[in-house]
C-alpha cells in the first residue's frame, strides 16, 4: 500500500557527531520539516552503509547512539516523525538481495562514489560495490515519495528509480518511483578551502563543541586570498565564510557583510566575529537539548522508531515476496 500524503525518506551515516556542514546542508531543514509537519517523515541512521570500508565495530555503536542524540537535539522529535537505526529493521538488507536481481552490474560500476572510493585501494568490499543497491532498498522499503539528495547522490537516487521500473515491469506495480528534492542549501567547503567539509579532513566544526572551541576552529578558517591585507578589497562570493553567513545571518547583516568586505572597511576577523556570534546564538538552544539527553533514553527512542518503521517495512515485503513467487507460504515471525 503506498502512502496517503507525501512520504519523505532521508538516511545518514554515523560517521562521527555532527559538524556545521551537516546541520546546514541538512539537519536544520529536516527540523523545520519536522515542526511543519506538512510530509511522512522518516529518517534512519544508516549503520550498515557505513560497514562498507573499514571500521571499528565498538566505535560505530557509540557513534550511531550520539548522531541519534544530536539528531534529537537539532528538533528531529521523534514523537512527529520516524527516527530508527537501518540494522534494526532487518528487511533492509532482505530487499536489497531481491532488488540485486533486478540491477545490472554495468549500472554499479558507473557508480562515481564507488569509483571515488575504491580508487588506489588494495581491498575493496563487494558491499562497498553493491551500496546503492542497498540504498535503493532504504527508499522503496518505505515507498517513499520524495527523497532529498545532494548533488553527490542523484546519480544514486536515479538508480533507484531505474529499479523500480525493472521491478515493476517483471513483478507488477510494486514499488512508486521516489523523486528528488535538491538542497538549495549553498555548499559548505571545509575550513580549509579544500572541498567538501569532512571529518575524515579534520577540517570541519563540530555542531556541539564549546563556545570557546568553536571560535578557536573558526578562527584560522580560510577566507578569501585575495585578502593578504585588511586593506584589500574582498570578494564574499568567492569566500566560504560568507556562504554560512548566507545560512545564519540576517538579510541586512548579509549586506552589510557584503559592504565592509567589498570596500575593505573589515578585516576578515570581524566578518568571523560576526559569524561565530550568530551560530552561537541559534546554537545555546541546541546545545541545552543535547545536554539533556541519554545513551538509556535514545535507545527507547530508537526502539520505538524502528517499531514504527518495521511494521511499515513488514507490509512492503509481504507484497514483494509475493509478487516475486517466494517463500513457502508459511508464516514469517514478524511479517
Amino acid at each position: 500500500m503506498s502512502p496517503t500524503k507525501p512520504r519523505v525518506f532521508s538516511g545518514i551515516q554515523p560517521s562521527g557527531e555532527l559538524h556545521i556542514g551537516n546541520y546546514l546542508g541538512a539537519t536544520r531543514t529536516w527540523a523545520q520539516q519536522v515542526a511543519e509537519q506538512k510530509e511522512e517523515l522518516i529518517f534512519c541512521i544508516v549503520d550498515a552503509h557505513a560497514i562498507t570500508v573499514e571500521y571499528d565495530a565498538k566505535e560505530l555503536k557509540k557513534r550511531t547512539l550520539d548522531l541519534a542524540m544530536d539528531l534529537v537535539a537539532c528538533g528531529l522529535d521523534p514523537e512527529k516523525c520516524t527516527l530508527f537505526v537501518q540494522s534494526d529493521v532487518r528487511e533492509h538488507t532482505e530487499l536489497a538481495w531481491y532488488l540485486a536481481t533486478a540491477t545490472p552490474m554495468g549500472d554499479l560500476g558507473r557508480m562515481t562514489q564507488f569509483k571515488d572510493k575504491s580508487e588506489g585501494k588494495e581491498f575493496v568490499s563487494t558491499a562497498l560495490f553493491t551500496y546503492p543497491v542497498l540504498m535503493s532498498a532504504d527508499i522503496l522499503l518505505y515507498k517513499a515519495t520524495v527523497v532529498p539528495v545532494g548533488e553527490d547522490q542523484v546519480q544514486h537516487l536515479e538508480l533507484a528509480r531505474e529499479t523500480v521500473r525493472r521491478f515493476n515491469y517483471r513483478h507488477g506495480e510494486i514499488f512508486v518511483e521516489p523523486q528528488p528534492r535538491l538542497s538549495k542549501t549553498p555548499r559548505i567547503l571545509g575550513l580549509d578551502g579544500q572541498g567538501k567539509m569532512s571529518k575524515s579532513k579534520n577540517n570541519t566544526i563540530a555542531l556541539f563543541d564549546e563556545p570557546d572551541v568553536f571560535w578557536n576552529k573558526l578562527r584560522p578558517a580560510f577566507t578569501d586570498p585575495q585578502r593578504a591585507r585588511k586593506v584589500d578589497p574582498g570578494r564574499p562570493e568567492l569566500c566560504n565564510i560568507f556562504t554560512m553567513h548566507k545560512a545564519v545571518s540576517s538579510e541586512d547583516q548579509q549586506k552589510e557583510v557584503v559592504d565592509s568586505c567589498t570596500g575593505a572597511k573589515w578585516g576578515c576577523m570581524d566578518c568571523k566575529k560576526m559569524l561565530f556570534e550568530n551560530f552561537n546564538r541559534e546554537l545555546v538552544p541546541l546545545r541545552a537539548k543535547r545536554k539533556e539527553q541519554t545513551p538509556e533514553g535514545i535507545v527507547k527512542v530508537l526502539g520505538e522508531g524502528a517499531d514504527k518503521a518495521r511494521a511499515i517495512a513488514q507490509g512492503t515485503m509481504r507484497e514483494v515476496r509475493a509478487a516475486m513467487g517466494i517463500g513457502s507460504g508459511a508464516p514469517v515471525p514478524g511479517g
